[in-house]
């Protein structure tokens, strides 16, 4: 596993699954992760393929024994920037799935501020 990935998970809390089968998890991110290395300095902005690879995080968490990967990111909408120490909620849902593929969405939130909507197909 990445240090990124690792670090990612080290940062999440709350990780729920509704009684609709929706997972959602809260991340916040010091100014030390990673991801804000070099982007920006001086105005560190996380950087979209750590909300990415946040969703496989909390994916991973659900479905332990299966290996998740990414096969393609059919959307992605980045609305709005995020700063270190922000507290992010990410929801995500399945849409789809088959024996070798899922699809999800997942909507990423900050005080109630919509930030990032994403759309994966992931291979499981």
């Amino acid at each position: 596993m990445s240090r990124m990935t690792n670090e990612i998970r080290q940062y999440m809390s709350d990780l729920t699954e509704t009684a609709g089968g929706n997972l959602t998890a809260r991340f916040l991110f010091p100014s030390d992760f990673i991801g804000f290395q070099g982007h920006f300095p001086g105005n560190p902005v996380l950087p979209g393929i750590c909300k990415i690879q946040a969703v496989l995080v909390i994916l991973q968490e659900r479905y332990k024994k299966t290996t998740i990967r990414l096969k393609e990111i059919v959307q992605a909408k980045f609305l709005s920037p995020v700063s270190c120490g922000e507290e992010l909620a990410f929801e995500c849902r399945e849409t789809k799935r088959s024996d070798r593929e899922m699809f999800v969405k997942a909507l990423i939130s900050s005080n109630d501020k919509k930030i990032a909507e994403l759309k994966l197909r992931l291979r499981n």
